[in-house]
């Protein structure tokens, strides 16, 4: 990816050097269904972008990606909007409702899933319809609405839930833990990602087109 440099490598995962960007990172090279690998270059997960330098602006418009789903909330954006905000690329898709009524619990984002079904749906739509080339999916901090959103989209991949929670652990402050209850849950209430996803609305076509874009 033109202009995107990879600084260094934990396990799998290339850490991105997007210069006061915290959190970057390529998901590409998980292993997934059949022997086969997420690939490289088309779903990059990453905290906010207002700290992005200049020329970091410049590189990720120069690159191949195809689509930024920016997570936050409304009143996140208008604080600190995004650099990409008038791109034809980006796209503001909150996977939050603006009231939460439930507390977040510590050790599993179980509510997430449960209270947030349209918005999470329509978060994943937009990265399963995203034109061909990169995808960049992020949040505030790039952790909790990120990481769900990243899990729901590395499962239905075929990634294992062990790998899923590997992953979300290399991101600060983050534990396998939380995320391996969440997969559980999604298993034990929903009967796996699949059939949350179809009620959320997300028709079975588009957990094919985000098999053919990340799977190698």
């Amino acid at each position: 990816m033109s202009g995107f440099v990879t600084s260094e490598r934990y396990g799998r995962n290339a850490i991105l050097d997007w210069p006061d960007c915290r959190n970057v990172r390529d998901l590409g090279g998980l292993p997934a269904m059949d022997g086969r690998r997420i690939r490289a270059r088309v779903l990059v997960r990453s905290d906010n972008h207002d700290r992005l330098t200049a020329a970091s602006v410049r590189a990720v418009r120069g690159s191949a990606v195809s689509r930024i789903v920016d997570l936050r909330w409304a009143r996140e954006c208008a604080k600190s909007p995004s650099p990409f905000a008038e791109d034809l690329f980006y796209r503001h898709v909150p996977m939050l409702n603006d009231v939460l009524d439930y507390d977040p619990p510590p050790d599993t984002y179980a509510p997430m899933l449960d209270h947030n079904q349209r918005r999470v749906g329509a978060a994943f739509r937009a990265v399963a319809e995203a034109p061909p080339g990169c995808v960049v999916v992020h949040c505030h901090s790039g952790r909790d609405r990120t990481g769900v959103l990243v899990a729901l989209l590395l499962t239905v991949a075929g990634v294992s839930a062990r790998d899923v929670a590997d992953d979300y652990a290399l991101t600060d402050g983050c534990s396998a833990t939380a995320m391996l209850n969440t997969l559980e849950h999604l298993e034990q209430r929903y009967g796996g990602t699949g059939m949350y996803l179809a009620r959320t609305g997300v028709e079975p076509e588009l957990l094919d087109a985000v098999r053919a874009r990340l799977v190698d």
